[in-house]
């Protein structure tokens, strides 16, 4: 996964103002912490860091005022109706730390034929990887699969060095047969005997 490089500000004010007035500039509000070190809250170019967090678990190489740092977004707030940015937490990382993310699964292929329907019990897997190396997604093949037919999370094959952070028996995806409807001159009749 590619670096995304963003220059952010240092910020000292505070508050539902001080947003306000860094949204109307164009900047999103945002705070920088981990490795225990005390928290950096910072204003972000909104329309740069929307672009940057298109991509699943975006790695972003952060610039506070000449201090360069390897981030990712840990929880990201965004309008309820126009779905612009609000606020954003960023984790610090560090070359070669592992870190738990959620990456999306993709499936490929076709159901065997009688209808069946795939249900997504998980659409994002659980995984301890190194922070720089971070897959965007995993891809199942559910070619062939009938009803009854489930996929566990020991079944999914994942990139080098990423490993599972959920239990392996986890029921990701699961096949269910078609539910029949019962004929509409049958339910209609004991409506009318009731």
């Amino acid at each position: 996964m590619a670096e995304v490089k963003i220059s952010a500000k240092s910020r000292t004010e505070f508050g539902k103002g001080a947003a306000r007035r860094a949204r109307r500039e164009g900047l999103v509000p945002g705070v920088v912490y981990g490795h225990g070190t005390e928290p950096v809250h910072v204003n972000l170019p909104g329309h740069t860091l929307m672009l940057a967090l298109k991509t699943p678990n975006a790695l972003l190489s952060l610039d506070v005022d000449g201090k360069k740092q390897l981030v990712i977004p840990k929880a990201v707030q965004r309008d309820a109706i126009k779905g612009f940015l609000k606020h954003v937490d960023l984790l610090l990382v560090k070359s070669g730390e592992k870190v738990t993310v959620e990456v999306r699964v993709n499936t490929e292929g076709e159901l065997a034929p009688g209808g069946n329907l795939l249900e997504h019990l998980l659409n994002a897997l659980p995984v301890e990887t190194e922070a720089t190396h971070i897959p965007e997604s995993v891809t199942v093949s559910i070619a062939g699969l009938d009803a009854g037919h489930s996929i566990l999370a020991k079944d999914i094959t994942l990139p080098a060095g990423t490993t599972l952070a959920v239990e392996e028996d986890t029921v990701v995806l699961q096949v269910v047969g078609a539910q029949a409807e019962a004929p509409a001159g049958e339910g209609e009749a004991e409506g009318e005997e009731a």
